[in-house]
């Protein structure tokens, strides 16, 4: 019976985690070199990736959505699936998952060696809070950092889907265009960043929880930095599924 409710339990303690760092975020906002640390440790640390894994998408959904509609004739119509596939579904879970590759074992492997390292500890006896330091402002520079890699990530596939259908597949620039403007309106990319925060909180709390709770030893690092990075990836995608039945629905 304990080993069905340990699950359960895992995710009541970590729901406290996250509660005590939220509490903290008053004061984080008199920190702010914390937050654009991380910012830009989570954001422009994880822009290279983001953004080639954007390009190759966006040159995928064109190529498969021109033979898919050219067997209808009507291979003119592969800016309205770029707009709809790509801004809607693969850009943000895309973004996501790459984020949490990059950025968010990172942040896993950084807290666990600092744990191991007791330099944590140490913090704790200078009176420093660990939770204030290391844990509250990578919530903020999650919520910052995500959202505004979705915006780049469905910017570069589309952009990147017009290149290769206008100068590859001799689609009209007037129609892909005129699709993408007619299919793509401002709610999807609110719908996206929304999604972004989303996705940049379950990043937050996984990686900062596996992180601080990792086992001894170089295993302990590793274990809980692969466990955080396939929660994370697979929460997403599960998140995804929910958040376009709720926010796409008819």
């Amino acid at each position: 019976m304990s080993g069905l409710l340990e699950p359960f339990a895992g995710v009541a303690r970590a729901t406290r985690f996250a509660a005590h760092a939220i509490a903290l975020l008053p004061r984080v906002a008199r920190q702010p070199q914390l937050v654009v640390d991380e910012i830009y440790a989570i954001g422009v640390g994880s822009l290279p990736v983001v953004g080639i894994t954007a390009i190759f998408a966006g040159t995928v959904l064109a190529v498969q959505g021109y033979q898919t509609f050219k067997q209808f004739g009507a291979q003119d119509m592969v800016g309205l699936f770029v707009a709809l596939a790509g801004v809607r579904e693969m850009a943000p879970i895309l973004a996501a998952a790459m984020v949490s590759a990059k950025a968010g074992a990172a942040i896993t492997s950084d807290l666990a060696a600092m744990k191991n390292g007791q330099q944590i500890d140490a913090l704790e006896v200078m009176a420093v809070d660990p939770m204030e330091r290391l844990v509250a402002p990578k919530l903020v520079a999650a919520l910052i950092a995500l959202p505004a890699l979705t915006i780049l990530s469905s910017f570069l596939t589309v952009v990147s889907a017009a290149v290769v259908a206008t100068m590859q597949l001799g689609v009209e620039k007037a129609f892909f265009l005129g699709n993408v403007e007619q299919w793509l309106k401002p709610d999807d990319l609110y719908k996206g960043v929304f999604k972004g925060l989303v996705f940049g909180a379950l990043l937050w709390i996984t990686s900062c929880w596996q992180g601080m709770n990792a086992g001894p030893g170089p295993e302990g690092v590793g274990r809980a930095t692969n466990k955080a990075i396939v929660i994370e990836v697979l929460g997403c995608l599960t998140l995804n599924v929910a958040l376009t039945a709720v926010l796409y629905r008819a």
